[in-house]
This record gives structure tokens, C-alpha cells and sequence, in this order.
């Protein structure tokens, strides 16, 4: 098989790719790579703790590699960072490709692929071009279970974060909203599914609006209420 490593973002869009991978088994996958806030200990944009990311990928049975950024980083940075640790990663593992749970984000794909592509690896993408209603109905419908960690307060409400992924959920979701969050408008943490020997524990803690600086020039987001889940 071809030696792979995996990009898990605690999410559900990952879950339900590697899930993919492992049932076609044309890619080995050696390790689950995320990236990981330094100062929070926490996973990257998901806000999620680092203790609950270790309980996934023991459940799940698969190494865990995380890469660590400080908690400001710049994009020049931020490639560096990633340069040389991916660098040090295939040059002891052998790996050539590296696969992303990535859906219709053609900019995000084109820069993971450039960016790879100066280490000599290919990207693997299971999810992309789907239908984001089909993936998310799959995902239901094949035990997965998941709850929003992190909600764009500039798209949805303060409701919305801590909230179990179901039907109810997308029902309820605005029509400006991608039913699977594809654009960031919420990130979710997936503790159940086909891919887990047991579900992972938690309970659910404070919720939170967290304001970034931005200048009025930026096109990105600044405002996301995060729920805090506690390792059980």
C-alpha cells in the first residue's frame, strides 16, 4: 500500500475521510498529524484540548504527530514551521502522500498542494468535490457522532456552539450557512463512529466569545464562540 500520513483536525470532515481510506485500503496510513496551540495546548482552530485529541487517536489506533505553533504566527512562519517538521516526518517514515479532509476549498487545495509538492509528496483528498449534503448525511447516518466546538459569531449564534450534529442541527442552520461548515462557519469534535474501539468522554464546559484583533483591511473572521469540553 501507499505510506500515507493523515491531517486530523478533530472534525468531522477528517473522521469521515479517514474512515474512507481505511475501508479502500489502497493507502497505509502511519500517523495522525495536528497542528497544536503551543501556550493553549489546544488543537488549532478547533480550540479542542490536546488531552481530548490524545484520547482520539488511541481510540481510533493510530500514531498521533503534532506539530506545535505559538500562539501569534505569521504565515511566513507558519510555513516554516511546517516545512521543517513535515521535513524531519518523511524523511523518517518514508511517507509520499499526505491526505485532507478538504472539500471544495479550491485556494486551500491549490496551497496544500504547492506547498507538498516542495517536499515531493502528493496530496489525497476522499471528500473533495462531494456534495457537502451528502457527506454530512452520510456521516449521520454511519454512527458518526460529532458537537460544534467553535461557531463564527458573525454567522451564527451563541445556540449553535455545544450543539450534537444532527438533523435538528441542520435544520436549523441558516441558509448562508454550508451544511458542513466548509467555509468556517463551525468546527466540530467527533468523540463517536466507525473508526473508534470506544466513544471518548467528555462533559461539556463554558462557553465562550473570543474577539481576535484584525485590521480593517482583513477579509477573514474575527469573532467565535468556542465551547470548552473536559476530558472525563
Amino acid at each position: 500500500m501507499k505510506q500515507a500520513y493523515f491531517n486530523w483536525s478533530t472534525g468531522k470532515d477528517s473522521a469521515l475521510a479517514l474512515y474512507k481510506i481505511l475501508q479502500h485500503k489502497e493507502y497505509a496510513v502511519g500517523t495522525l498529524l495536528t497542528t497544536v496551540n503551543q501556550k493553549l495546548n489546544r488543537v488549532s482552530m478547533h480550540g479542542v484540548a490536546e488531552k481530548l485529541l490524545e484520547q482520539q487517536a488511541k481510540e481510533i489506533g493510530l500514531p498521533l504527530t503534532k506539530i506545535y505553533f505559538p500562539e501569534e504566527v505569521s504565515m511566513e512562519s507558519y510555513n516554516a514551521i511546517m516545512h521543517s517538521n513535515l521535513l524531519k516526518i518523511i524523511t523518517e517514515k518514508e511517507y509520499k502522500y499526505s491526505i485532507f479532509g478538504d472539500i471544495f476549498l479550491e485556494d486551500l487545495k491549490e496551497f496544500r498542494e504547492v506547498k507538498l509538492a516542495e517536499l515531493n509528496l502528493k496530496g489525497v483528498f476522499p471528500l473533495w468535490k462531494l456534495k457537502t449534503s451528502s457527506i454530512i448525511k452520510e456521516f449521520i447516518d454511519l454512527g458518526f457522532k460529532a458537537i460544534t466546538v467553535s461557531v463564527n459569531a458573525n454567522l451564527l449564534d451563541k445556540s449553535f456552539v455545544g450543539r450534537i450534529i444532527d438533523e435538528s442541527f441542520i435544520n436549523d442552520l441558516p441558509d448562508n450557512v454550508d451544511v458542513c461548515g466548509e467555509n468556517g462557519e463551525f468546527h466540530t469534535f467527533v468523540f463517536d463512529g466507525p473508526i473508534f474501539k470506544n466513544p471518548i468522554p467528555f462533559e461539556i464546559g463554558e462557553k465562550v466569545l473570543k474577539t481576535y484583533s484584525s485590521d480593517k483591511s482583513a477579509t477573514w473572521d474575527s469573532k467565535f464562540w468556542y465551547c470548552n469540553l473536559i476530558s472525563k
